[in-house]
């Protein structure tokens, strides 16, 4: 490690730099949960309002997920070349002129190009907030960071809808993408006063698009990477199919009000919380990859739950309980897939990063159509979805990361 970044170590280790750091870096990677779950209570009201069908307004989410993996897949090698600071800076403001287009776009199909646009500028934000952590920690210190960015950014599914339920009472649709413009200049701000540079120069690559593909296909032939990351994209994938679905099912289906769905969905937001910062209280006594098991096998009960209530057609009380289950282990998974996936890639962290980011967007953009082709009036689709990606997540994790015989 450079005296650039140990000296960076040694600050982010204080508990104020740490504190700022993690404020910082978690706002970055709250840009997902904020850009999506922010206006899910106002999809049916945005179907109305453009004269579209619910499937084409759920395309708005994959519209942006797509946009959040291509925008890593640059992002990404360019942070490694150029610095963090440059890329993040570019996307931040990309991000806020992108929001201001999506809430004065007439139309279904110019808000899905709204939408693409500025996930290519919240992918910067994304990708370059692991490649931060990983240029200053390694081993169970990355993994414990990790985890307390869940404090951050796992807050985000929490606040997002109900502050959205919230904005709709006030103003129309449109209101909240002013919200997020705001949210995206105030961010960049903050990056640009109090956010150092990262990398130092001695440890950047030229960009060269040979040398980045074939960094790449490197990461893509080491299986255990493979598995973490694919795993981790598999389970984001049955997240995703609760997140495009839950506006519709919840509502249409169960009849809940906006701000009552707004309060079950930022309920499984806080068991996000709380199982991150578990993780980063026991990390180092128990393994990562114990704890990685432990909560890709929960997420695949808690989809079979979400799947048996649906088909026995179960009161909603009933159906809350595994969908809690399976959504609040993303505190688990993630920190540990996160800090294994990067942990043998600190001189490509960010490739290595944005490859990580797009396992997990561009496996999960699968989900919302085939969410939406199993149609709207019952939550049998969203749960078969869900379950049947968590399964995939525990059985490529086990078969990929599975040690071979010496």
């Amino acid at each position: 490690m450079s005296t650039a970044a140990v000296t960076a170590t040694a600050k982010i280790g204080r508990t104020p730099g740490t504190l700022r750091y993690a404020l910082i870096l978690g706002g970055l990677s709250a840009f997902a949960p904020l850009s999506i779950d922010m206006y899910l209570p106002a999809l049916p009201r945005m179907a109305d309002d453009l004269h579209s069908s619910a499937p084409t307004l759920q395309l708005t989410l994959t519209a942006f997920i797509v946009g959040l993996a291509l925008g890593q897949l640059v992002a990404g090698p360019l942070s490694d070349s150029f610095g963090r600071r440059r890329p993040l800076l570019t996307g931040l403001a990309l991000y806020a002129v992108a929001s201001i287009l999506c809430a004065v776009s007439p139309t279904a199909e110019l808000l899905i190009a709204g939408r693409v646009v500025q996930a290519l500028g919240a992918a910067a934000g994304i990708v370059i907030a692991r490649a931060c952590v990983r240029d200053l920690f390694s081993g169970t210190a990355m993994t414990r960071f990790f985890s307390m960015l869940m404090l951050v950014s796992g807050l985000a599914p929490i606040l997002a809808p109900v502050a959205g339920g919230q904005v709709l009472r006030l103003v129309p649709w449109r209101g909240v993408f002013v919200v997020l413009t705001v949210f995206g200049v105030l961010l960049l701000t903050v990056a640009a006063l109090a956010l150092p540079e990262t990398l130092p120069p001695e440890r950047r690559h030229p960009a060269h698009l040979g040398s980045t593909l074939r960094g790449y296909a490197g990461l893509l032939r080491d299986r255990t990477f493979l598995g973490y990351s694919l795993s981790a994209g598999l389970m984001f994938a049955g997240l995703f199919a609760y997140i495009s679905a839950s506006s519709f099912v919840l509502q249409d289906v169960y009849g809940l009000s906006p701000q009552a769905y707004s309060l079950i969905f930022g309920a499984n937001g806080l068991g996000i919380v709380i199982a991150g910062q578990v993780n980063g209280r026991i990390v180092g006594r128990v393994r990562e990859r114990t704890l990685l098991t432990v909560g890709l096998t929960s997420s695949a009960a808690g989809g079979i739950g979400v799947l048996v209530a649906a088909l026995a057609d179960l009161p909603l009380g009933v159906l809350v309980v595994p969908l809690l289950v399976m959504v609040s282990s993303i505190g688990l998974v993630m920190p540990n897939a996160s800090s294994l996936a990067l942990s043998e890639h600190p001189h490509n962290a960010g490739a290595a990063s944005a490859l990580l980011g797009v396992m997990q967007f561009v496996v999960g953009a699968l989900a919302t159509p085939l969410v939406g082709i199993g149609g709207d009036v019952s939550a049998v689709p969203m749960g078969a979805v869900m379950a049947a990606f968590a399964v995939a997540a525990l059985l490529v994790f086990t078969v990929l990361t599975r040690r071979r015989p010496a």
